[in-house]
Formats: structure tokens, sequence, C-alpha cells
């Protein structure tokens, strides 16, 4: 629910409200504006009803939060979000470039991928120490050792970090060495890693799950802003449909239905989404056209011995090459690079 006060209304009067409504077991929200106080309170729909906020004399007005997701929605807040990674705004007028390989192999390969990507125009680090992988036989990642050559190599090249957490025993130690916790597509619905993911005091990239709804994707990031994580970024990563020819079909439909639906900033992962290192440039080039707020792609020194995800991982004068190509798109759109 939104409550808007009069423009008369006395001091002290929004946290009268705020207090009535925290008394009732609601959430209560504050949201001063520049010509209205704006209040908020989620919760039992009949609680709601029944403190009829609508007849308080400092109130001008009450409307339901119509959506199912209430935090994220812009029924809440009209304004976009703007997160704060390590120093690098995602949000805002430019778009955020992420990259680098797909997993934390050695320290060699992660410094050589990533200052490739840094001398290209990335902004971000992106590389897991931690890899769920479909079959158990695969490379899984190096954990807490990964972890520190993470740390280390984006330490030495003056970049921040985004890497995935899977499991809630390990969210301490990766956001220890994280500047924001990735949950990936597999993990978009286990609540309890969204919960306490969302008490651990980082930004948070939530990948959209393969056979995920947009709602299903909003309602999971509102698990993450009700634990009380504000900093919140989507990813689109592609879904699975009946088409085989690409690793997935990458839903740009997504990225202008779901900015006019949420205030929260969305990145377009064209690696994932098309599975084929070719198509990525042409993908990323798209997902800026259609509104993007930052790519998420992989880069690897070489490719072709990859550990994990090598057919879909750029070589380093191919990201050189699309980054160039990347800037006249997001002037077109009125965004810089």
């Amino acid at each position: 629910m939104i409550i808007v006060l009069k423009p008369d209304a006395p001091e002290g009067s929004a946290q009268r409200l705020l207090d009535r409504i925290a008394g009732a077991g609601l959430q209560p929200l504050h949201m001063p504006g520049s010509e209205r106080v704006v209040l908020g309170a989620l919760g039992d729909e009949r609680v709601l009803a029944e403190l009829a906020l609508d007849s308080d004399p400092d109130v001008e007005s009450v409307k339901p939060i119509l959506a199912p997701y209430k935090l994220v929605s812009r029924e809440l807040q009209a304004h976009d979000t703007v997160v704060d990674v390590g120093g690098v705004a995602i949000g805002g007028d430019r778009v955020v470039v992420i990259a680098g390989p797909c997993a934390v192999e050695d320290r060699d390969q992660l410094y050589e991928s990533a200052a490739a990507a840094k001398s290209a125009g990335a902004s971000i680090i992106r590389a897991g120490a931690y890899k769920p992988r479909t079959s158990p036989y695969g490379f899984s990642g190096h954990g807490p050792a990964g972890l520190t050559i993470l740390r280390e190599v984006a330490d030495e090249l003056g970049m921040p970090v985004v890497t995935e957490v899977m499991d809630t025993a390990d969210i301490s130690i990766v956001a220890e060495h994280a500047d924001a916790l990735q949950i990936g597509a597999r993990n978009m619905q286990n609540f309890a890693l969204l919960r306490a993911a969302g008490k651990a005091n980082r930004p948070v990239l939530l990948k959209r799950g393969p056979s995920a709804t947009i709602q299903e994707w909003l309602l999971a990031a509102e698990y993450l802003m009700a634990a009380g994580n504000k900093d919140v970024i989507l990813c689109e990563r592609g879904i699975r449909t009946f088409e085989t020819a690409t690793r997935n079909t990458l839903d740009l439909n997504a990225v202008p239905y779901v900015k006019s639906k949420t205030h929260l900033p969305i990145v377009v992962d064209p690696s994932h989404g098309t599975g084929i290192r070719d198509l990525v440039p042409a993908m990323a080039l798209a997902g800026v056209a259609a509104g993007a707020d930052g790519l998420m792609i992989e880069v690897h020194r070489n490719p072709a011995v990859a550990l994990s995800d090598g057919a879909q991982s750029l070589y380093p004068a191919q990201f050189a090459s699309l980054m160039t190509s990347l800037r006249p798109v997001a002037e077109a759109v009125g965004r810089s690079l």
C-alpha cells in the first residue's frame, strides 16, 4: 500500500503513521519526495484495511500496490535505482560491461583474461570460484583458493569483482572477497539462499532462471529486498525454449518490459544467452539497443583450452572489437560506454 500525505501535514505525522503501521505488525516504508511525503506499508492486506489509513486527517490518498512484487515495483518507486558495485554505478547513464572468464582456473589465466578485458573497457571482473555444473564430473571451481586469486587479481588491476555464491554456508567467505554476489540461474528460487544473500551487505546480481517467468524472477528479487538488500541487479541470461540451435533463447523482450515494471537495473548476458561465441557480439549490441544497463560477457585468454564454457567465451581481440562496436549503439540510445 502507498500512502501519500497532504502537503500541509504537520511535522511528525509521517512518524506517527509509520508507528501505527509497525505496531500492526506490518513493514513500514518512508519515501520522502520533493513535493509530497510518501509512505509504504507491506504485509497482510486484511490488516492494512483494518488500519483505515485513508481516513486519517493527514493522509491525502491511499492506493494498493497491484503487482505481486512490492519493493521492486515501479508502483512503489518511480525513479531508477542505481547500484554501486565497488565504485562502479550500474543503472545510470553509462552502460557497464562486466567481463572475464567463466571460472578462475589459475592466477595467470585470470590475470591475463581480466587485464585484456580491462584494457578494452570492461569495468568489473566476473569469474567463478564456485561453479554449478550439470555433470558432477565437470570442473566445479577451486572454492576458497579461487576466491583468494580473484581478490588478488582484482586489487592488482583496480577493478571490483562479481562472483557466484551457491550455498548459504559460503556467503560470508564470498562476501569477504567479492564486491557483489551473484545468484546463478539454477539458484534463482533457492529461497534460503536469497534470504541469506539479502542480509549479506553486498549488492546482488540475480540471474533469471532457465525456465522462470518474469514474474517469478521479480518475486525472487523481492525476497532479496524483503531481507533488507536494496542493491539488486537483474540479469537476463536466456531461457529454455523448444529451440535447440543455441544454448538458450536470449529474451531481449524482457529488458524493456522489466524496466517498465521495476526500478531495478538490468544487465544482459549474451554469452549464456547464446552459448555460441560468434553470436555474442550481435546479441550484446542488441541488448544495449533494447535498453540494458550493462552486459556480462565471458572473455578468456584462450577459450580453446578453457575448463568451462570455452565455446561461448570471446578471445581478447574479439572482445576489444565488440567494445568498439558498442560505443555508437550506446550513444544512439542516449547512453555512454
